[in-house]
């Protein structure tokens, strides 16, 4: 794969990251949980952090680092929902959105995986991926929490 290729599978992901930074900043303006919350922010962070480390990587493969977050309707709308949901002030409806936007995350990590990716990156980038599907799973567990609360 030549680095151009690697840039662009990279860029995508630091669109996703940018997209997830934003998305649960989101979350965390509309929680009402204290601990939700506090969750909420320490994904917004890891996000920005895993933007800034593909970003590295990028640089050093002599492309230019995306800035900014996805055009990806599907990932855009997602996170759009968050914000709907925020409005509502009901956790579980951030929940349910945020769950909805790490999908996307999982997919667009999943596909990068796919490529013929270097060692280096490769290592960086499924370590990535194995965040997203924490985070996926701890909203998942959360939201099934609220449900059972709920009901």
């Amino acid at each position: 794969m030549e680095n151009q290729q690697i840039a662009n599978c990279l860029n995508e992901l630091i669109e996703v990251s940018k997209d997830g930074e934003r998305g649960f900043v989101t979350c965390a303006e509309g929680a009402k949980d204290a601990q939700l919350k506090a969750y909420f922010e320490q994904c917004a962070r890891r996000c920005g952090d895993a933007a800034r480390v593909l970003g590295v990587e990028v640089a050093r493969l002599g492309g230019k680092p995306g800035t900014s977050g996805s055009a990806s309707a599907a990932l855009h709308r997602a996170w759009l929902n968050v914000k709907t949901a925020v409005t509502s002030n009901d956790d579980l409806a951030v929940l349910e959105e945020c769950e909805r936007g790490e999908d996307v995350a999982i997919k667009a990590y999943a596909k990068c995986l796919q490529e013929n990716l270097p060692p280096n990156v490769r290592t960086i980038v499924q370590s990535q991926y194995q965040g997203v599907v924490h985070n996926h799973d701890k909203v998942k567990m959360l939201r099934d929490e609220r449900r059972r609360k709920s009901a």
